[in-house]
């Protein structure tokens, strides 16, 4: 690991101005990426900025139609949340199947979403969902934040501090779940939402994005049957030595049709 200066930011002011301040800095919110990765040497940042303290970004609460999250919100405390489970269930399931009790108690969605890990969990719920990226500086539709591989819209020096997610009448959510690390080779979360179906993949490509093939069949019949002779393409998709594009390809659409079958 490379030499740093750490700052335990108290409040957002203060994480904003370490941050401004560092020639290199960088936000750490859970550390369950930023941490393996010094410790690997493959990031060399002057500053870690610590997320931690700021008790602000914290809790999750229900306002209007919305469930609001705050960035610094521990994956744990979603899925056991009785606002989430009540309002959003498909958010509950996703949050509790995110790695292992250790990466739960400790991982937060805002560092999750910061990073935007192609396989990781909640950029598909948050595109699923149609969720808003709160930030320090404005606000950002979840399909205009997921750019690219590890790529999102958040600009130098701005902060993640809640995700909104509007209460869907009903959504689903169905992950194959990567045996070793817990990621997800697909997932899928289908939503039926006051502005029609969303479908929202994560995953299978470089970043999470909506099926819209699947999300303009289900807005004229929502049944299983509307879903069963469509198909994703696998351009663009990702291929490892674990599964090819073709494989998950194939893979969303069975998760669509378990998702919308469940939900029927």
């Amino acid at each position: 690991m490379h030499n740093f200066e750490y700052h335990l930011a108290s409040d957002l002011e203060a994480a904003s101005k370490a941050l401004s301040g560092a020639e290199d800095g960088k936000l750490m919110a859970g550390g369950m990426t930023l941490l393996p990765t010094l410790k690997q040497r493959l990031a060399a940042p002057s500053d870690v900025v610590d997320l931690s303290a700021i008790d602000s970004l914290k809790g999750i609460k229900k306002d209007g139609d919305t469930i609001v999250i705050g960035a610094m919100t521990c994956h744990a405390d979603v899925a056991a949340s009785d606002v989430v489970q009540s309002a959003i269930p498909a958010l509950a399931v996703l949050a509790g199947g995110i790695g292992d009790p250790a990466v739960r108690h400790r991982g937060t969605i805002g560092g999750s979403v910061a990073n935007a890990d192609p396989a990781a969990d909640y950029p598909g719920g948050l595109v699923g969902l149609g969720a808003t990226v709160v930030t320090s500086k404005r606000e950002i539709a979840a399909d205009d934040f997921f750019l690219g591989l590890f790529e999102t819209a958040l600009e130098d020096g701005e902060i993640i501090t809640a995700v909104k997610f509007p209460i869907p009448k009903k959504a689903h959510y169905q992950k194959f779940r990567h045996t070793a690390s817990g990621y997800a080779v697909v997932g899928v979360m289908v939503a039926q939402t006051k502005d029609g179906v969303r479908v929202g993949v994560t995953g299978a490509a470089g970043s999470a994005f909506r099926a819209t093939n699947f999300e303009e069949a289900l807005s004229k019949d929502f049944s299983v049957k509307a879903v069963e002779g469509i198909s994703q393409s696998a351009e663009d998709l990702l291929s490892d030595i674990h599964f090819s594009a073709e494989y998950r390809a194939h893979i969303v659409g069975v998760f669509v049709r378990r998702a919308v079958a469940a939900m029927a």
